[in-house]
């Protein structure tokens, strides 16, 4: 499917009909540009309203379009962010069931989510609230998932990182910890190059440790764990004495209790990541849907009040959506021109607008006829 289209529409000028301008359309694309997608995009009679009212509107329409277009773009970038990270295959993107790219093709208004007798204005202002109630859910949803999973970063951080600063709880067994009245087990961080080092001198770091009670639990790359057992009384000597000779002493009560608490929570958060991230991709998908139908009615919305600005009155013009590749972009563009009069285009490239005008539809380039970009990825 192409990812960038056009939506245009031409003037219907003197006795001609807008289907017989149709088949002008498809007569000269097909001859000059046969590979260019071309489909007839179909507006109902929208209320025109007054002058001023359209010109008040047209002033906010590429800024709304903005935000419309942002909104679904940046669903579509949660959608593929959480198919990439679930290992789930990428799926085409729909409207109630109807690819993406069909239902911009074969538009048809909604009538009864958007009244055609309903100002201009108000369906606008009605697309703008839909659009940015939902651009909120998505907020509130991602920051619940993001909490989540920054929770699982943070532990398993703790569970990953050097032995000097990482959680010992699931490296620690019963049978390594000796605890009583007189007796204590510290655990020892020995950098790897000085473990001779520790195992011919931690026996005299200080007075009454037990002898030949050091036992190694764990290496990683930079450090390895080591226990050692010794009187409680001469504890805080023997922490001052191996933190003089490079050694560190963490600090670790083994709570079998404690631990199990924490394996239970770690499960309970991978369950609720899984959980919202599975939540979170299903009401993505349904809510890219109606996004980007709340969007398609907005172009429409937009090429009836441009083309009415452009034309005048009363209402005749055909719209069309085109699909046309880079290289034949310019052919593609003089076919369009060559259908509309001199009198459209030295309206719209008039002196005072020649140069630096961008036009209403936002186009990069002025035309003699209402244009603009809609880009699906």
């Amino acid at each position: 499917m192409a990812s960038r289209y056009w939506v245009v529409s031409l003037p219907v000028q003197g006795s001609m009909s807008a289907a017989s301008l149709w088949n002008r359309v498809q007569e000269q694309i097909s001859r000059h540009s046969f590979d260019t997608p071309l489909y007839r995009f179909n507006i109902p009679n929208l209320r025109v309203g007054t002058l001023d009212s359209l010109l008040a509107l047209s002033d906010d329409l590429l800024k709304s379009n903005s935000f419309v277009e942002g909104v679904s773009h940046k669903i579509r970038r949660q959608i593929e962010e959480l198919e990439r990270v679930s290992g789930v295959e990428s799926s085409s993107l729909t409207v109630d069931g109807v690819p993406v790219d069909s239902y911009l093709t074969r538009f048809v208004w909604d009538d009864a989510k958007y009244p055609t007798m309903a100002p201009l204005r108000e369906i606008i202002d009605t697309i703008q609230g839909q659009v940015a109630k939902i651009e909120d859910d998505l907020k509130v949803r991602v920051a619940e998932h993001n909490n989540v999973r920054s929770q699982l970063n943070a532990i398993n951080r703790k569970q990953s990182g050097s032995l000097a600063v990482r959680d010992l709880s699931n490296l620690v067994k019963p049978e390594d910890i000796v605890m009583s009245e007189n007796l204590i087990t510290l655990l020892a961080i020995v950098p790897k190059y000085s473990q001779k080092d520790w195992l011919s001198s931690y026996e005299t770091l200080t007075s009454y440790v037990v002898p030949r009670s050091s036992k190694k639990l764990h290496e990683d790359n930079e450090y390895a764990l080591y226990t050692v057992t010794l009187f409680r009384r001469v504890a805080d000597n023997f922490r001052s004495s191996a933190r003089d000779r490079g050694f560190q002493i963490r600090d670790f009560e083994y709570n079998s209790e404690a631990q199990e608490g924490r394996k239970e929570e770690l499960e309970r958060l991978m369950r609720d990541q899984e959980n919202f991230r599975s939540s979170l991709l299903q009401w993505c998908y349904t809510s890219y849907g109606e996004v980007f139908s709340s969007w398609m009615h907005f172009c429409a919305v937009r090429v009836f009040a441009e083309s009415i600005l452009r034309y005048g009155l009363p209402p005749s013009f055909l719209a069309c959506v085109l699909a046309p590749s880079v290289k034949g972009e310019k052919k593609v563009r003089s076919i369009l021109e060559g259908l509309c009069d001199n009198t459209h285009s030295a309206y719209w490239k008039s002196e005072e607008d020649a140069g630096g005008m961008a036009g209403l539809g936002g186009e990069p380039d002025s035309h003699p006829y209402v244009s603009f970009t809609i880009n699906l990825a």
